[in-house]
């Protein structure tokens, strides 16, 4: 989806601490990879999606970076990345993008898989 829509984003999923895919499509940057790995931390500590994680502490009238007292280097609740949950199992991976503004993030990730899984 992201070669065929020419967007400039890096795509990473993440299986249980090991890296199942990771592509760097052209106008990404490293930049993507750290914000990835921050993104995926979010939802590994949380396990909902990112942009979630932020808009609930967004709705207490404070800040991620404010108040989880987790490291802004280390940790990222902006949007793109999706925690990958099995029934039965709870949450097993994430799917994250990097390279739009984050609420494009988000909603690129959501859309795809809602395409994956045909819903």
């Amino acid at each position: 989806m992201a070669r065929e829509r020419q967007a400039p984003v890096a795509v990473d999923i993440h299986r249980a601490g090991q890296q199942l895919f990771h592509a760097a499509l052209p106008g990404s940057t490293p930049d993507n990879d750290a914000w990835i790995t921050r993104k995926r931390r979010v939802v590994e500590r949380y396990g909902s999606a990112s942009y979630l994680v932020g808009a609930r502490f967004r709705a207490k009238g404070t800040t991620f970076e404010e108040s989880s007292r987790l490291d802004p280097d280390e940790y990222a609740a902006h949007g793109g990345s999706f925690p990958i949950t099995v029934e039965n199992a709870g949450v097993i991976g994430s799917v994250t993008v990097s390279g739009l503004p984050q609420l494009e993030d988000h909603r690129f990730v959501v859309e795809a898989l809602e395409s994956f899984l045909k819903l």
